[in-house]
């Protein structure tokens, strides 16, 4: 299901407010506000599931790269596969994705991201739309 065929203007300012939101509540934990990438970085450490240590620029390149195959999973475009032996992540293509506008690349990403942290246990509507 391609998330973006249901978005109008009520949708994405809900987005933006669970997303300021999310911003927020990850400023008070890392005491910074992270952007899309270091987002994306934290969910691949997170899949990874061996806590925060010091990566390579390969093993960063790799964990952003099983974050974003997580996300995409969440639309149908890529499915785990399993676990290598040294425990990483491993997802294969299950579809192939549309070609799209980076400024919609990055809604679907973050919509995905907001979704990630949901299911973490991340309440993003307590407060109000401003």
């Amino acid at each position: 299901m391609n998330t973006l065929l249901f978005m109008n203007e009520t949708n994405i300012q809900k987005i933006k407010h669970k997303w300021g939101e999310l911003l927020r509540q990850l400023e008070e934990t890392f005491g910074e506000k992270p952007d899309l990438q270091g987002m994306i970085f934290l969910i691949g450490v997170q899949e990874l599931g061996k806590g925060y240590q010091n990566f390579t620029k390969e093993e960063k390149q790799d964990l952003m790269h099983i974050a974003t195959c997580k996300l995409l999973s969440y639309e149908g475009f890529y499915k785990l596969t399993g676990v290598d032996a040294d425990g990483w992540p491993q997802y294969e293509k299950a579809k192939t994705m549309p070609q799209m506008p980076l400024k919609e690349q990055d809604l679907l990403l973050k919509i995905n991201v907001i979704r990630y942290f949901e299911e973490d246990g991340y309440e993003l509507e307590k407060s109000e739309v401003i």
